[in-house]
């Protein structure tokens, strides 16, 4: 996807901001020549997803990819599973699926789960700030949603949910529904890349980088501190009540200018932002 993007709008450069699942749909935010010095704080934002959990089954994959290894005749409540959803809200330790692109000695984990081996993997820490019950589908299926932080699988909320169920779960359906500041709202489809490949009129649902920086806050400063920082120096800015160290971006006259360090009314760049031709 980030390739081929990258071709139809002739970018020299292009990136994303989280990976999805093969069978996930939704938001993938891909970030092309400057803007790709935001990824990193759109990939350590909030993510929102949709997802339907098939109850009674189960799986290696903990989706619908993989083979049924446990199945259960009994099906929670709406209100026992509403219940339960509370242990997986907080701060919170999960376990990554077998299938994962984590590293084990160097190695993807799906790579090893695929050659048949069993992975002892170790649980990470993961910030879930809520985690909803949407709709009873049937007695199979239920959707909820979750907002969470960097790191996050579903799959393993499915399973882990499923397990304090007593009646195992896995995912049948993802969809990632917001990304930071970026909303599946406003994206447009693969298709339409594909479309409007290498033709003006595809650099109209570009948005502005600013929008990777949402999260940040943004300081301003006066023209002639921009070429210091042009140049990677340390520049003053207009008054701030950012605490000593804390991260920002500047701008001067609506352009972005760097990203960097508040410390004592001035900003230390850590990346630059190359001036517009």
């Amino acid at each position: 996807m980030v390739n081929k993007v990258k071709w139809a709008l002739n970018a020299k450069k292009a990136g994303h901001a989280g990976t999805l699942d093969p069978e996930a749909t939704g938001l993938l935010a891909i970030a092309l020549g400057e803007a790709t010095k935001t990824v990193p704080y759109v990939t350590d934002g909030m993510k929102a997803y949709t997802f339907i959990v098939r109850l009674g089954q189960a799986t290696n994959t903990d989706d619908t990819e993989g083979e049924v290894i446990a199945s259960s005749d009994l099906r929670p409540s709406d209100a026992e599973i509403t219940a339960a959803l509370g242990q997986f809200t907080g701060d919170i330790q999960q376990i990554p699926p077998q299938f994962s692109a984590v590293k084990v000695d160097g190695e993807r984990a799906y790579k090893l789960a695929r050659g048949g081996e069993e992975l002892d993997l170790v649980a990470r820490d993961l910030y879930v700030e809520s985690l909803t019950f949407l709709n009873r589908i049937d007695d199979d299926h239920v959707e909820l949603e979750l907002v969470c932080g960097k790191g996050g699988y579903v799959r393993s909320i499915a399973r882990d949910l499923g397990d304090v169920l007593g009646c195992h779960g896995h995912v049948k359906t993802l969809r990632r529904i917001w990304s930071c500041s970026l909303n599946v709202e406003d994206a447009i489809q693969f298709q339409t890349v594909v479309d409007l490949a290498k033709d003006p009129a595809l650099e109209a649902y570009l948005h502005p980088l600013e929008l990777g920086l949402a999260d940040v806050p943004e300081l301003k400063c006066r023209p002639e501190e921009v070429g210091k920082l042009r140049n990677g120096n340390p520049a003053m800015v207009m008054a701030s009540d950012l605490e000593y160290g804390d991260e920002a971006w500047v701008s001067c006259g609506g352009e972005p200018l760097a990203i960097g360090v508040y410390k004592a009314g001035e900003i230390h760049p850590s990346r630059v932002f190359v001036a517009p031709v």
